[in-house]
């Protein structure tokens, strides 16, 4: 049997990097996770990182502002993951730090492949993303030169709306729980947007590391059940529900001119939506023969449908 490769993890305790390592620890690869050793007293990182080792995952020491320490890590394993977060509210060029670990890559030699912090739009269609938020995809597209300057093997992941952010709050800003009573549709809710539980875009993603298909290539995941749009989303919550939902709709315009007068941060996070949802920016093209789609090539991963997922609010 073809043997795993093993597996480094840098953000293993966020929002997706703990689904990764469950996942990867799940499809039998022998997984190491990044420890920081400015933890501090993070006490629910700490016990978290502690749970990984009860596990079966190794705790690896090593930080960013240390570049010895990154070269160490990454010599013990074959695939790097980076899912630090990209969230405009803990740092702005958080991205950039990669760059470090593309010269402790390039540095150690032995990598097989990496897969730099995406997971969400792919940031090669998105040159013309309005301020402040285009600065997510301009910042990962400076990774990514690092990386194919450096000629180290990747795979680019673009999961699109993570569905606990997304379809938790019916694809409104600003809320993650669904209003059984009235909804606030962009435009006329019909841009077509792609949605994907996170532990299904954690499954995806391992299960692609050792797979030669995906090798330099860009992998999308789009359930074809999850390509809909918010009237849909809608729509299936309110057969969930018994009940129809009171809509109102906030015209692209309307939209637009709220952002003026918030801060930084909701101005960028707001101006992802404005694409997702009046635009349609990640369901309005075919993918291409330099890239992958992930139910395609894994249909024994049996992803969670949006009825499904809204099932866990009723």
């Amino acid at each position: 049997m073809e043997t795993k490769s093993k597996v480094l993890i840098i953000g293993g305790t966020g929002h997706l990097g703990k689904r990764l390592v469950k996942a990867s620890l799940e499809q039998g690869h022998e997984t190491y996770v990044l420890q920081r050793p400015d933890i501090g007293v993070n006490i629910a990182k700490v016990q978290m990182l502690l749970s990984f080792k009860k596990q079966g995952a190794h705790l690896v020491t090593g930080s960013f502002h240390d570049h010895q320490s990154l070269v160490d890590a990454v010599k013990q394993v074959d695939v790097v993951i980076c899912a630090m977060s990209g969230d405009f509210h803990i740092s702005s060029h958080q991205l950039l730090l990669q760059l470090k670990l593309v010269a402790a890559i390039k540095e150690a030699g032995n990598v097989k492949r990496f897969l730099p912090s995406e997971f969400g739009t792919d940031p090669s269609r998105m040159a013309h993303a309005i301020e402040p938020g285009r600065v997510t995809f301009d910042d990962k597209m400076v990774v990514r030169k690092a990386i194919e300057d450096a000629g180290i093997p990747f795979t680019y992941v673009s999961a699109n709306c993570f569905a606990g952010i997304f379809v938790g709050g019916l694809c409104q800003f600003g809320t993650i729980l669904p209003s059984r009573d009235s909804v606030v549709l962009h435009g006329d809710g019909n841009q077509k947007s792609i949605f994907v539980d996170e532990d299904d875009v954690a499954a995806y993603i391992i299960k692609t590391i050792d797979d030669p298909r995906t090798l330099n290539k860009t992998l999308y995941i789009r359930p074809p059940a999850n390509i809909l749009s918010q009237r849909q989303v809608v729509e299936i919550w309110e057969k969930l529900l018994g009940k129809v939902l009171q809509k109102s709709s906030l015209s692209e315009k309307q939209f637009l001119d709220s952002l003026k007068g918030k801060d930084y941060v909701e101005q960028a996070a707001m101006s992802h939506f404005y694409h997702f949802f009046y635009e349609g920016c990640l369901a309005n093209f075919e993918i291409g023969d330099d890239a992958e789609e992930a139910c395609r090539l894994y249909p024994d991963i049996k992803y969670t449908k949006v009825e499904d997922y809204l099932k866990q609010y009723l």
